[in-house]
Order: structure tokens, then sequence, then C-alpha cells
């Protein structure tokens, strides 16, 4: 694309700034428009409701920042996120059983999202390459059917403008106005795929005993279900400022905590494990609780758009949206940045740029929604084969004895770990190699309960629930 450029980003989150970095080496100038007023420092804001729930940035994304933007990560760390490796620092209770804590293979970066977007925002923005019209909401698009030309923005005054733009980017995320912006300039919206296990969430920020936000494992508990019953889920994760972000979670038809008196007690009676209750037991909270419903999985097709018009790029949340609980959606933002650096650099086309962007999303999207498929009361409206074919049972099952195994198996449980956190394909687990690991690897004895060193314990006041071998 030729230096004398403009392109214009639709949101200013982490999807938005990625984008932004990247065409900033590309392109002759880059504006971002965001209808928040974006915090000085980390704070909450309106367009990112989720971000009061628990996070966790994936060693695939985070390679790809860091790639973007060298020292990100420790600065993360520097700023008092968490390290995790897996499986050796986090404790999990899945359908099948407790996980053996495996020497790491791959880690995680735990804080909560507020401080992660402000530290990639900030670096971002401070080299000065980038317009940031803030307090800006679009409200359509300019062009016609062939083409978007730019984009028509109301500012806080209740004033309409036009942006002109070579390039438009969306990354407006989940509330995305495509479907409404595409129809006014002669443009079907483009196709769309739900899976909807009714995800809701409940959050609140404790302040961790001495010493345990640093050393303390990442806790993710689950509690047994069969195929006609909710699910539900809680994760007590390290963050910043030696605090924990506790979230409880269930599918549709299952109960979220109603007030902040219900918290601890759902945790006891609905998880599979008393660990998370008895760990909110011992510490004080420092926030409010937080209730939301927004992690249906959603994906958009606008390279198979037979018109799809040039100039218009999706990316982030606006292209791809998954349930949270998998930790996949920031990755994901990353990995369309990375995939949009590569066709600009190769002077790619509009079309070829959204080829490479939704492959960039297939393994976060087919992990999360095949997952969330399994859940009683799911509601899905999709045509991947993948999801609603012949074959969709027979893949579940498939997918249950994974799980199980990698439970015991140190070589398999590292496999899926790769395909988990992004840094594998998800056709790896279909592999001849996977097939045989499935057979050869030997498995260590199931565990009776959650493999939690004396050392861990101590710090966190709790005796041993069991006696547990730690791998």
């Amino acid at each position: 694309m030729s230096r004398s450029t403009h392109a214009v980003v639709m949101g200013g989150g982490l999807a938005g700034m990625l984008s932004a970095e990247v065409l900033a080496r590309h392109v002759g100038s880059v504006t971002v428009v965001e209808r928040d007023i974006l915090p000085e420092g980390p704070g909450q804001r309106r367009g990112v409701p989720q971000a009061h729930h628990a996070h966790l940035l994936w060693s695939n994304g985070a390679g790809i920042i860091d790639k973007l933007l060298p020292g990100t990560t420790d600065r993360m760390i520097g700023a008092g996120a968490r390290r995790i490796g897996f499986q050796g620092d986090q404790v999990t209770l899945t359908v099948r059983g407790w996980q053996h804590r495996f020497p790491p293979t791959q880690f995680a970066i735990l804080c909560t999202r507020p401080l992660l977007d402000w530290i990639v925002r900030d670096q971002i923005l401070s080299a000065g390459r980038i317009d940031l019209r803030q307090g800006t909401e679009v409200v359509g698009l300019c062009g016609d059917r062939g083409r978007v030309a730019g984009v028509r923005v109301r500012d806080m005054n209740r004033e309409t403008t036009a942006i002109e733009a070579d390039l438009v980017v969306d990354a407006t995320g989940r509330a995305s106005g495509l479907r409404h912006w595409l129809p006014a300039l002669g443009v079907p919206p483009p196709e769309k795929d739900v899976v909807d296990a009714g995800i809701g969430y409940a959050t609140r920020l404790f302040a961790a005993p001495p010493g345990a936000a640093t050393v303390f494992p990442a806790v993710n508990v689950c509690a047994y279900h069969s195929v006609d019953q909710p699910a539900q889920f809680g994760v007590v994760y390290p963050v910043e400022g030696g605090r924990w972000i506790v979230t409880l979670s269930c599918t549709r038809g299952g109960a979220l905590p109603a007030h902040e008196d219900d918290f601890q007690a759902f945790a006891r009676s609905r998880l599979g494990h008393p660990l998370v209750a008895d760990l909110i037991g011992l510490a004080e909270p420092v926030t409010s609780m937080f209730r939301s419903r927004s992690g249906a999985n959603r994906r958009l097709y606008p390279e198979r758009h037979g018109g799809w018009p040039d100039g218009l790029i999706i990316v982030g949340d606006s292209l791809a949206a998954f349930n949270p609980v998998y930790g996949h959606g920031m990755s994901a933002a990353a990995r369309c940045a990375a995939a949009l650096d590569r066709e600009l650099a190769s002077g790619g086309t509009t079309r070829r740029m959204q080829e490479a962007i939704g492959a960039a999303v297939d393994d976060p999207w087919i992990l999360a929604a095949s997952k969330d498929a399994g859940y009683a009361n799911c509601r899905i409206n999709a045509t991947d084969p993948r999801l609603v074919g012949e074959q969709t049972e027979h893949q579940l099952r498939f997918a249950d004895s994974i799980i199980e195994k990698s439970l015991v198996a140190p070589r398999v449980c590292a496999v899926v770990t790769d395909v988990i956190s992004l840094s594998a394909g998800q056709t790896e687990l279909g592999s001849s190699r996977f097939l045989s690991l499935m057979h050869s690897d030997t498995p260590y004895p199931k565990l009776p309960g959650p493999p939690l060193r004396p050392e861990e314990l101590d710090i966190v006041r709790l005796p041993a629930y069991e006696r547990v071998p730690i791998a």
C-alpha cells in the first residue's frame, strides 16, 4: 500500500490499537476514532464492559504483541502482572477430573484487562504516529457498494462530519454497527455464525493473603455436569496490586449470584470442589460484584462475500467474538494485526487481507465454538460443518477423550496446551503423531484432589484436602 494513503481505524481497544500500530508502518497517516474518552492510566471504560472479568493473554498472543511492541510483556510483569506456566502454575479441575501440574510448556500473562489495554495503548500512542479522536462516534461509512472511502462521525457536540480514508478498519467489537452501515451503501451484511451457550459472569476483586498473589497458583474449577444440565465455573487469578480476580460463571439455565452476599455461597454449592469458596473466604473483597451475559461466540465471513467493498477490513471482536472463559479474544486480536502486517508488506488487496485475517481467527473460533456447542441449551445458528455436521457428536466424544488423557499424560498434555494457547493449530489434534501419543503416552495415576504443595497451602492457611502427589 502506498505511503500516501490514509487509514481510519474504528475503535481504540486492543484490536484497534494493534491494527493502528501495524498500519502506521505501511501507510502515510492513521486516525483512530474512539467513542469513549480513554483513561490516562489503567481504568475501566464503557466500551469494554467485559474488562471487569478475568482475562489471560496466552503465549501466542503475548509473543505477537512483543514482536510488534518489544518489551510489552516485561512492562506488564513490571506493573504487577503474573506470568503463569501451563500446566505447572495452575490448579485445574475439569469435567474429567484434576489436571496434573506437569512442567510448563506454554504460558499466559494474568492481569486486569484495563492494565493490559493501557500498557499497549500507551506504547503505541506515545510514538506520536497516530491521530486519536476520542469522544467521537462512528455513525456510518462513506463511499458506495464498490468501495468504502471513509467514515461519518459524530462528536460530543453532536456535529457530524466525514473523514476520508483509503482503508477503513472496523475494530468496534461486539457492538459493531456494520449491520446498519453496510446496507446503507447497498451492501448486504456478511454471513454470520453464532454459537451461544448463554454464558453469564459475576466477578469481584479481592485482596489476596500476603504473598499469595505472587506465589500461589492460578485456580480454575468447574462443576461436574451432564449433557442436560447447565455448567458452572470459577477462577481465581492473581493480578496486579496483590489482588485476586475471582470470576464465577454459568451456562444457560444456571443462576449467577444475585447479590454480593451470594458470591461465596455460589462457589461452594455450585462448583465441583470447595477450593474457590475457601480462597474467597480468606480474602477481603475490594470491589463490588459486576455481572454480565455477553459471552456468545459469533463470527462473520466477509471473505466469502461476493460483493465485499474494497477498502474495508474487519478485525478483533467485530469479526469473531468468543466466550471469554477460554482467553482467546486478546490473542485473536494480536493474530489479526500480524496477518494485516504481513499482507500490507506484500501489497495485498483488501480481499487478501481479509482472507488472511479470517484464517488467523479460525483456530480460536473453532476451539471456543465447538466447546460451547456441547453445553446444555446451547443455541447454534451456524453453517460451519465442524459445528453442525454429521460428525459433531463423534468430535465431541473425541474431544472428551483428549481432555481425559491430557489430565494424566504429560506428552499429550503438552500438545493440548500448545493448541489451547494457539501456539499450534487445532488440526494437530488429528495428526498421526498426536493419535499415536494418545495410545503410547504413559499415564500418571488420577488425582483425588487439587495438587497443591504444602508450602502453597501454608501461604493461604488452608489444610490439605487430600494427600496428592505433584507431577
